[in-house]
């Protein structure tokens, strides 16, 4: 059950780097939903490699195909079923890792567990998987979009390039309008120049995206082990090269004081039940409090170099090994959307849960 992610609203992905393509099976979705494919191209062209010169040259059109699920432009409420194809795999390009470790890659934990492995762009461990996470959240955040639930992800740090806005006082109109998809033009130009100096020196570079989500309404999450959090959490860290998730305060409040840190509750002159402050991320005992809820993600720079670096083969056999192929010097400008898939995935299944079909 490892590809399988949710509990109601559920989806399987399926697919390699280099095979046939990758794909999505989607169950759970309520029958009677208007089933937009020009969003869900959308999503994923702001996914797919070769956007600008600052990713990898992979040339893909993800363009997605429907198999089942959908009649007459509406959801019928049986598993949908979409298929993305590779058009551009290059394997050559990684016949020279045949039996070879390339460091911190997922190579030898792969070999390690199964005996055997796909070693043509990492195979299943490539982030080309992720073509299918964000088909499946494009149809979550079509359920999610009759909850006025919004989701709006960013690149808030690259490298020592660091957003030091309020997400509140950020203009989010921006981030499409730049390469780095981060709604700071001064910043985003800083980024991007880094990003650049990476890659002209063969090397990677992470950073880490931000998401808000406004319009998620109370009530949201179960207890214990169902957290809010701990799903998003979970989801977050199950996206490739993904080292860390906080939410609300997260680290930096472990410096405040109780006294500074607790969100004062108040009434608001419509009669609800506001909070002062958010350091909470508008999640209380993991279940969403109406507040905004507020999280960042951090992402490890990409493992594969153009450069050499030194490891073993098989054998034990110390060897050198520089990368060839097409490869992206930093993941946060295509992971935007991946975040967002996945967090829409996880609303989506939390909504359903609370029996909250938005479309009766």
């Amino acid at each position: 059950m490892s590809n399988t992610f949710g509990k109601i609203f559920r989806i399987t992905t399926f697919g390699e780097s280099h095979g046939a393509g990758n794909g999505v099976v989607i169950d759970g979705c309520p029958a009677g939903l208007e089933f937009d494919e020009a969003f869900i191209q959308a999503e994923l062209d702001r996914r797919k490699p070769a956007q600008s010169a600052i990713v990898t040259q992979r040339k893909e059109g993800d363009i997605f195909q429907t198999l089942s699920g959908v009649f007459e432009g509406k959801t019928t409420g049986a598993p949908i079923a979409l298929w993305i194809p590779n058009e551009n795999a290059k394997s050559q390009d990684y016949t020279h890792l045949a039996y070879a470790y390339r460091p911190s890659h997922a190579d030898y934990t792969y070999q390690a567990k199964y005996g055997h492995r796909d070693y043509r762009g990492g195979g299943r461990s490539s982030a080309r998987e992720t073509v299918a996470r964000v088909a499946g959240g494009a149809v979550a955040k079509l359920l999610l979009k009759h909850q006025q639930i919004q989701i709006t992800a960013y690149t808030a740090q690259v490298g020592k390039v660091i957003l030091t806005k309020d997400y509140h006082d950020l203009d989010f109109s921006l981030i499409d309008q730049n390469p780095v998809r981060c709604p700071d033009l001064p910043t985003a130009e800083q980024m991007e120049a880094l990003i650049r100096e990476v890659r002209k020196e063969g090397d990677t570079i992470g950073g880490v995206i931000a998401c808000i989500i406004k319009g998620l309404p109370t009530g949201v999450g179960e207890p214990i082990f169902d957290k809010l959090h701990a799903v998003l959490g979970k989801a977050m860290l199950s996206i490739q090269a993904v080292k860390g998730f906080e939410y609300g305060s997260g680290f930096a409040g472990v410096s405040m004081r109780g006294s500074e840190h607790n969100d004062i509750f108040q009434t608001d002159e419509a009669g609800k039940v506001r909070t002062l402050t958010n350091h909470s991320g508008g999640i209380q005992g993991g279940i969403s409090n109406g507040e905004d809820v507020y999280f960042r993600v951090a992402f490890k720079p990409v493992a594969t170099l153009m450069r050499p670096q030194p490891s073993i083969d098989g054998a034990g056999k110390e060897i050198t090994l520089e990368g060839k192929g097409r490869h992206d010097p930093c993941v946060l400008p295509r992971a935007v959307p991946i975040v967002e898939a996945m967090t829409a995935l996880v609303l989506a299944d939390f909504m359903l849960r609370l029996r909250l079909n938005p479309l009766l």
